[in-house]
């Protein structure tokens, strides 16, 4: 399948550019038989080819073969770092498993490697889709005690775990926070998740029965001033 040499530098390379290849494809099978090769020819592997395959993976709704690539990396006695436990805590994130997201947040800190913005996101992500809101919660605590700054993906986590969790008034602090923090709907490019902020709000103010709450903040949505 590859045309390269064990001590290749330009073989490993162009094997990692492959692999990433498939992940933008969402190729993630085709990214696992290019690493799988690139072992068996004895090719010098390094974190970015496996963390490149997990990622591959992880776009492929594959969060148990994600796993298996990062454990397999971390057999092979190369050291794991931010970006691999944050490749891993996403594929949990895409599979819905909050108990493994939070189990390798723990072991980052175990680490010694402090968790990132991106990392604890996509923790706060799966506390919210497995209807962990306390968790969630949590999580963004220990984003302030890390001195790590929430961003707008962060706090629509959150008040999304809240919502599910019908705990209206909690979506609404966060909600204040988020205005507070002057946190701008297209920040970073994320006016997607600014739109789901105020959604799950508005959803978590109907199921609290919070009519007027839910009315108010649906004319702030596009008026530019927070009322709740």
């Amino acid at each position: 399948m590859l045309g390269i040499g064990r001590g290749s530098r330009e073989g490993v390379i162009s094997l990692e550019a492959s692999i990433k290849s498939c992940g933008r494809t969402k190729q993630w099978s085709v990214a696992l038989r290019l690493l799988r090769e690139g072992l068996r020819l004895g090719v010098q592997l390094g974190p970015g080819h496996y963390v490149a395959t997990a990622s591959a993976c992880r776009k492929g709704g594959q969060w148990q073969h994600a796993l298996s690539v990062l454990s397999d990396m971390w057999k092979a006695k190369l050291e794991p770092n931010v970006i691999s436990y944050s490749a891993g805590i996403s594929a949990c994130e895409k599979g819905e498993q909050w108990q493994p997201a939070l189990a390798l947040l723990s072991e980052m800190w175990e680490a010694k490697l402090e968790p990132d913005v991106i990392s604890y996101n996509a923790g706060i992500s799966a506390c919210e889709k497995g209807e962990q809101w306390q968790r969630a919660l949590a999580l963004l605590s220990e984003m302030w005690e890390a001195k790590l700054e929430p961003d707008v993906i962060s706090y629509s986590a959150g008040i999304s775990a809240c919502e599910k969790g019908e705990q209206w008034q909690r979506a609404l602090a966060l909600l204040s926070e988020m205005w507070e923090a002057k946190l701008e709907p297209n920040a970073g490019g994320e006016a997607g998740a600014h739109v789901i902020s105020y959604s799950a709000g508005i959803s978590a103010c109907e199921k609290g029965e919070q009519w007027q709450r839910a009315l108010a903040l649906r004319a702030s949505s596009g008026s530019g001033h927070l009322r709740c």
